[in-house]
């Protein structure tokens, strides 16, 4: 059991660090500018080595927020009424500033997040990630036709809350004057979802 730990814990090492190689230079140079081969080099692996860890170079970035991939699905099954379990869970990131719901000002949030939003090939790579985000959270929800449609709503509604935040973080503004418009708008948006979903409140 030890040795699978220890294997396990290796492997996540080896994928947290060609990640940050490959996110630092792409940082550096623009993703497009930067080949899945020179990743490797910096890496000190062979490319079919990063290969085997991530399938395509998207994926060296998009590691970063795959955590969150089953996030919503997680925290709806925790309660009894998922939408209010998803309402607390979201403002509790805005009070401690995940940058996942857009409000953080740190430096390298900002940089991830230009290189993230401002790159075609991830942007449509995020888009995938949302899309699994959202069938998980449908199936925490029952997976019938009502549950994919209240998914798609739940889903929606946080990407947009977050990236309002973002793009005001990104415009200047600082974390401490967006806080209070930013939970004032979750808890309308959240508010117009349990209207139209009470089944899930």
């Amino acid at each position: 059991m030890s040795e699978i730990g220890l294997r396990e814990r290796k492997r996540r090492q080896m994928v947290q660090r060609l990640s940050d190689v490959a996110v630092g230079l792409f940082l550096e140079k623009g993703f497009d500018a930067v080949s899945v081969a020179e990743v490797a080099a910096a890496a000190e692996v062979s490319k079919p080595t990063l290969f085997r860890y991530f399938p395509a170079k998207e994926d060296l970035v998009l590691h970063r927020i795959a955590d969150h991939e089953g996030e919503a699905a997680r925290v709806a099954g925790e309660g009894p009424a998922p939408l209010a379990a998803l309402r607390r869970h979201f403002l509790a990131g805005l009070e401690r500033s995940d940058p996942v719901t857009g409000l953080n000002d740190h430096p390298d949030v900002l940089a991830f997040h230009r290189l993230l939003y401002g790159t075609p090939a991830l942007v449509a790579r995020a888009h995938a990630h949302l899309e699994r985000s959202e069938s998980a959270l449908a199936d925490a929800l029952g997976g019938d036709l009502d549950a994919r449609l209240a998914a798609a709503q739940i889903i929606a509604v946080q990407r947009v809350l977050a990236q309002e935040n973002w793009r005001r973080i990104a415009a200047g503004e600082r974390v401490a004057d967006v806080r209070e418009d930013a939970v004032a708008a979750a808890e309308r948006a959240f508010a117009a979802l349990a209207e139209g979903l009470p089944h899930l409140v």
